[in-house]
C-alpha cells in the first residue's frame, strides 16, 4: 500500500469494519434523545448527558420493546451492545443486544458515590468557597429560557438595587444539552473580568430534571472557577451537588437575587442611622470639651495669666540678690585671703629679708651662697646681694663660729639690760 498502489475505499471500510468486530459487545450508558419504531426494529440515539457525543443504536432483538415502563426520551439507559460498521455508506451504530433503564434508587446509589468521591476530592471543603461580593460591578446569570427563575432573580435582586448589572445567559436547564450549555456558559461568564460573582438558577422539578445540576462534570467545572458562585437550583428540599460546590447556596432563585446584592434602602437607613449617631457622639464629645475648656478659661491663672509670671519673676529677683550678696560675700572672703597670703607669701619671701637688712653672701667663683664663715677663705672675693643692689668685697677677716655665737650672747645681754 501506497500512494502509486492505494487501497480502494471499499478495502479500507471493510477494514473498519473487521477491525471494530474484534471489539467483542460492550456496555455503556447514555440518555436515549431519539427513539422511532418501524416495524419491530426499533432505532434510537444514545447520547452522552455530559459531552457532545452520541451514536445511532439498532435493535433488531425486541429488547427496547420488553422495557417496561416503555422507553421515552431523556431515559438513561445502560446497554449491551456490538459496534457494526456500515461498509456501504461508512456509518457507525449499535447493535443493541440488552438494555436496562437506570431506576430511581441506581442513580441515588449512584449520585452518593459521586457525592463521596468529590468530598474526598476537597470540592465540598469550606476553606475553598469563596466570599461573595457585598457590591458587585456585574453579576452574571446562567438560567432557562424565558423562565420564571430568570425572572425571580431579576426582580428581586434591582427591587433591592435598581442600578444591579446582569450579564445573563439563557441555556436548556435539563435535558440531554444541559450540561453542555450551562458549562459553556459558565466558562464565557468565569473569563470576563467584569464579572464579580455568577449565579446559576433554575425553577423546581423532579429529581430527574435535575440531574444535570449533579453532573460531575459541570460540578468540577464550578470548582475550577475564580469568579464566586451562587447555586439556585429547585426549592428547599432539592440539593443538587452543585449546591456543596458552589461558594455559596440559595435556597431559591428568589434568594440568590437577594444574597448577591445590598437592600439600598436597608443600607440607606444603616448608614443614616451611623451618621446621626455619628453626629450625636461629635456633638457630645464638643460639649465636653467646651465645657472643660471654659472651666480652664474660668481658673485665675488663666483669668490673669500674668499673676504667674509676676510671681516667677519676683522669685527670680530673690534668687538674684541672694545670688549678688553670696558672691560678694564669697568675694570678700576671698580677697582677704589672698591678702593674708600675699602677706604670707612677702614675709617668706628672700627679698622680704633683704628688706629688713640682711644680705645674701656668695661666692664669685663658683656662685655658691655662704651659710658659714668656714666656707670662704681670707683675701677670697665675695658677693654680697643687697634688698637694692650688689657688692663684691674681699674677706680680710673670719669669725668662727664659736667665736659668733659668744659675741652674739654678749649682743643679746647688753640688749637685755
Amino acid at each position: 500500500m501506497s500512494a502509486e498502489n492505494p487501497w480502494p475505499l471499499r478495502v479500507v471500510s471493510k477494514k473498519i469494519g473487521d477491525w471494530l468486530a474484534r471489539l467483542g459487545e460492550v456496555w455503556t450508558e447514555g440518555q436515549i434523545t431519539e427513539i422511532s419504531h418501524r416495524g419491530r426494529t426499533v432505532y434510537m440515539t444514545l447520547r452522552d448527558p455530559s459531552a457532545e457525543v452520541s451514536m445511532r443504536v439498532v435493535d433488531f432483538t425486541g429488547a427496547a420493546a420488553a422495557c417496561d415502563p416503555p422507553l421515552r426520551d431523556g431515559a438513561q439507559v445502560v446497554v449491551r451492545a456490538q459496534a457494526q460498521w456500515w461498509d456501504k455508506n461508512g456509518s457507525l451504530s449499535l447493535h443493541l443486544r440488552e438494555i436496562r433503564q437506570v431506576g430511581l434508587g441506581e442513580l441515588l446509589a449512584r449520585l452518593e458515590r459521586l457525592k463521596k468521591l468529590l468530598a474526598a476530592e476537597g470540592l465540598f471543603a469550606a476553606e475553598r468557597k469563596q466570599p461573595l461580593p457585598f457590591l458587585p460591578y456585574r453579576i452574571g446569570l446562567i438560567t432557562g429560557r424565558a423562565s420564571d427563575a430568570m425572572r425571580d432573580v431579576l426582580k428581586n435582586a434591582k427591587a433591592r438595587l435598581p442600578a444591579a448589572d446582569f450579564e445573563v445567559r439563557e441555556v436548556a436547564v435539563q435535558g440531554m444539552k444541559a450540561v453542555t450549555e450551562v458549562c459553556a456558559a459558565l466558562a464565557e461568564l468565569d473569563a470576563d473580568p467584569d464579572i464579580e460573582v455568577i449565579i446559576i438558577a433554575r425553577g423546581g422539578g423532579s429529581m430527574e430534571d435535575l440531574l444535570p445540576f449533579s453532573d460531575e462534570t459541570l460540578c468540577r467545572a464550578v470548582a475550577d472557577t475564580v469568579t464566586p458562585v451562587v447555586s439556585a437550583i429547585g426549592h428547599e428540599p432539592d440539593t443538587p451537588l452543585l449546591d456543596y460546590v458552589a461558594d455559596w447556596r440559595a435556597s431559591t432563585p428568589t434568594e440568590a437575587g437577594k444574597k448577591v446584592v445590598p437592600d439600598l434602602a436597608e443600607e440607606q437607613r444603616g448608614l443614616n442611622i451611623s451618621r446621626t449617631r455619628l453626629r450625636q457622639t461629635l456633638g457630645a464629645m464638643l460639649t465636653r470639651e467646651s465645657d472643660a475648656l471654659a472651666a480652664m478659661r474660668a481658673r485665675p491663672i488663666l483669668a490673669r495669666p500674668e499673676t504667674m509670671l509676676e510671681a516667677r519673676a519676683e522669685a527670680i529677683d530673690n534668687l538674684t540678690h541672694r545670688m549678688r550678696a553670696r558672691m560678694d560675700s564669697r568675694l570678700e572672703r576671698s580677697t582677704d585671703e589672698l591678702g593674708h597670703l600675699r602677706a604670707r607669701l612677702r614675709s617668706l619671701s628672700p627679698q622680704f629679708t633683704l628688706d629688713r637688712g640682711y644680705a645674701i653672701v656668695t661666692d664669685v667663683g663658683s656662685g655658691a651662697v655662704l651659710r658659714d664663715a668656714a666656707d670662704a677663705d681670707t683675701g677670697e672675693r665675695v658677693r654680697i646681694r643687697l634688698a637694692a643692689g650688689a657688692l663684691q668685697a674681699e674677706v680680710i677677716e673670719k669669725t668662727e663660729m664659736a667665736e659668733h655665737r659668744a659675741n652674739t650672747e654678749k649682743v643679746e645681754q647688753e640688749e637685755g639690760r
